[in-house]
């Protein structure tokens, strides 16, 4: 016997329909890309953009027929090489409401991944920022599915390239009806496409579905998750082009927050000049921003009036840049986990009841653990052999995922990554019997020291609880006897000084002693990737010949 219940589609298109029709006057606001000169309309004021979830469905519609009037036809993929702004928020719905998938590239990657990854997607049209105009000319000729590139921005700022087929966004949306029906289909039809940071071989597409993206945004409001409201003003720092932003930019019209694209300007300056303007009281990001937010609110003596809470995921969160937001400034930094392959939420940082009664330095010590699974998401660490391990808080293992947004194969490769139905994520990490996660390195950069493993992060974030140290990361390096053995590398807070062994004793008495680090470089600034996270794999290459002192 089945239910006898409406059977409604989850579909995108319903999230900007419900914004517009239950928070239509809320606003997005948008630092635009052309900077201060695009000072052209009543809705720009020194190159701030300002306009409604209303407008946005309006200009959604416009773009779908857009979309539709270029040749794209249902499941056809149309990328988009864009900041945080509110055309790539139209693109999100323009594309996958017409049930075409949304392909956010990169544009952190080399031009000729880029090339690869377009071509991989079989692209059907190119929506590109003005910064990116200079990717774009050098691999238009390199992508024969693509058959036009749109550059967003009004026919003043027009990029002056050699593109065939380069149209203005602008122009192609004034000239466009804003009378479109969103079509009704399988909840199940691939909705955005992302591929992974590919640090090592090609990148691989992760193929979301309208049901999974739904789903994932909905498990994402919760109280014990980002707990978004229709009260919230929410900055994504994340970008758009990194796993959807996280989702924020489904979350935040499904509760009728109000948005702040940042646009190009990530810089801590500019981030928090917008923080104040727009009285933001949520945003989100990777550790390296918020690093970089600190240092400048330290350096320049500013104090956020508004802002309350911090997303921080793409890697751990170091403990020291939790306290000094907590501490100095009022704000909380909730950890978030998950990757790419899970859309990316798998658990986040929030206590429970029960904690109430602890100190607050126990409940730090639960803050600083990636968090427990949100509803969704199930969880296990497994042996080698793949036995499933006790939730003891003490046994590591290797961390599998299952759920209703994770993965279940990558895009245009037969074999599934899949083991036993669940994905491994190749992270380590214990559980403990309320199923918080602490992850203890990538099953990559673990340091096996002697047939023993010792933990990357642990180490690094000790480092950064050095007030002298901006940012540390400590790879594995040849030992004759060993196997391998740490070694630190960092960066230095402008104006400090810190020699080697003054750092080497700094680890004395917090970790058991074979830990230490054998070494210490200081360098002038550590390899990020496309994500903003530590390139460990490149200074592994780096320092594959070092030479470890008395090895």
């Amino acid at each position: 016997m089945l239910g006898q219940m409406m059977d409604i589609p989850l579909s995108i298109s319903t999230l900007i329909v419900h914004a517009d029709r239950y928070h239509g006057d809320t606003e997005i606001v948008s630092r635009m890309v052309e900077g201060p000169s695009a000072d052209n309309g009543r809705d720009i004021v020194k190159g701030i953009h300002r306009y409604t979830y209303r407008d946005a469905h309006r200009r959604a519609r416009k773009l779908a027929n857009v979309i539709r009037a270029n040749g794209v036809e249902f499941g056809d993929r149309v990328a988009t090489l864009a900041w945080n702004g509110y055309r790539h928020f139209e693109l999100y719905y323009g594309i996958s409401g017409i049930g075409a998938v949304m392909h956010t590239v990169n544009p952190r990657l080399h031009p000729e991944q880029v090339a690869w990854i377009v071509n991989h997607a079989e692209d059907k049209l190119m929506f590109f920022d003005l910064t990116f105009a200079p990717v774009v000319e050098k691999i238009a000729a390199l992508c024969p599915t693509v058959k036009a590139w749109i550059a967003m921005c009004d026919r003043k700022h027009m990029p002056s390239i050699k593109v065939d087929n380069l149209l203005c966004y602008e122009d192609v949306l004034e000239s466009a009806s804003d009378s479109f029906d969103w079509p009704v289909f399988d909840e199940r039809s691939a909705a955005c496409l992302c591929y992974t940071s590919g640090t090592t071989g090609n990148p691989k597409g992760v193929l979301y579905s309208h049901r999974s993206t739904l789903l994932h945004a909905m498990a994402s409001i919760q109280p014990d998750v980002f707990g978004m409201s229709g009260r919230e003003t929410v900055l994504p720092i994340v970008p758009m082009f990194h796993v959807n932003a996280w989702g924020i930019a489904y979350s935040a019209p499904m509760v009728g927050a109000k948005l702040v694209f940042p646009g190009p300007g990530l810089d801590g300056a500019s981030v928090c000049e917008l923080f104040e303007q727009e009285q933001v009281t949520l945003s989100a990001g990777v550790p390296t921003v918020w690093l970089g937010v600190l240092q400048y609110l330290q350096q320049s003596g500013k104090k956020p009036t508004s802002l309350k809470r911090m997303v921080c995921g793409g890697s751990a969160v170091p403990p020291a840049l939790m306290r000094s937001y907590e501490q100095d400034y009022g704000i909380k930094i909730h950890q978030a986990w998950g990757m790419t392959e899970m859309s990316p939420l798998g658990t986040y940082g929030s206590l429970k009841k029960k904690h109430d009664a602890l100190s607050p330095e126990e409940q730090f010590a639960i803050e600083v653990k990636q968090g427990r699974a949100i509803y969704g998401v199930d969880l296990k660490i497994v042996d080698g052999e793949g036995n499933e391990l006790p939730r003891d808080g003490k046994v590591s293992g290797d961390l599998l995922v299952r759920g209703q947004w994770i993965i279940d194969s990558y895009f245009r490769l037969e074999k599934s990554p899949l083991v036993d139905g669940w994905f491994p994520t190749g992270d380590v990490g214990t559980l403990d019997p309320d199923g918080y996660l602490q992850i203890t390195d990538r099953s990559k950069d673990v340091i096996k020291s002697g047939g023993e493993w010792i933990s990357s992060i642990d180490l690094e974030n000790l480092a950064m609880s050095h007030p002298a140290v901006a940012m540390a990361a400590v790879i594995g390096v040849y030992h004759p006897k060993w196997d391998e053995r740490p070694l630190l590398v960092v960066v230095k807070k402008p104006g400090t000084e810190l020699t080697a062994a003054e750092l080497i004793k700094f680890y004395d008495g917090k970790i058991a002693k074979w830990w230490t680090p054998d070494d210490v470089q200081f360098i002038d600034a550590l390899p990020l990737g496309a994500t903003g996270k530590v390139q460990k794999n490149k200074l592994r290459e780096h320092y594959k010949d070092y030479k470890l002192p008395g090895a």
